[in-house]
């Protein structure tokens, strides 16, 4: 500890004590009640002063973020808490949140996203099927103009726009296939293109 460190502490501990002593004379009438609503105060204090200095772990595993490493056009994913890979891709100028699903053919958007995305939804021909964990739903067609990742940009790429109800928009294996390597492990996934 430095000459410095030593001395804030002496002085902190002072005002401590004399703040402490002024509160006791003051409240000594109630002193049980005065404790209790200290305690309360310290304990407030030191959650406060955990939580901030935990901040970058809480933010890390309740908010985990995809990175782009622009070396090699390389994309980091991190695992959710709910066991899935979640990524904001730009659709038309749009940012539209997906879950990673390699059991999916496709990129499927659920009809809010795609609206959003620009695509419209009146008159669209939902004249294709697809199996679903969830039973048969009907499909249409479409092209996105751009989908856009981390600085890498496609264009023309096919998707479906799911006729039924569906959480989230799923990011299938054919938007996979564009990159060179997938790979999984550690709790990320790792795009290279």
């Amino acid at each position: 500890m430095t000459g410095d460190q030593t001395a804030s502490l002496i002085y902190l501990t002072l005002l401590g004590l004399l703040i402490g002593s002024y509160l006791l004379v003051s409240m000594r009438r109630d002193i049980g009640r005065s404790l209790r609503h200290g305690a309360l105060w310290v304990l407030i204090f030191l959650g406060v002063l955990v939580s901030y200095g935990l901040w970058d772990d809480i933010r890390g595993t309740v908010l985990p973020q995809q990175s782009v490493i622009s070396e090699g056009a390389r994309i980091e994913v991190p695992l959710a808490r709910d066991g899935h890979y979640h990524m904001v891709l730009t659709v038309n100028d749009t940012p539209v949140q997906f879950v990673v699903d390699t059991g999916a053919s496709d990129i499927v958007l659920t009809q809010a996203d795609a609206a959003r995305a620009g695509i419209e939804l009146d008159g669209l021909p939902f004249l294709g099927m697809a199996n679903t964990a969830n039973g048969t739903v009907r499909t249409a067609q479409v092209r996105l103009e751009e989908v856009e990742l981390g600085g890498i940009t496609d264009r023309r790429v096919p998707a479906l726009v799911n006729g039924g109800e569906m959480a989230g928009s799923l990011l299938g294996m054919s938007y996979l296939n564009r990159f060179s390597e997938v790979s999984f492990g550690n709790g990320r996934m790792v795009l290279t293109r």
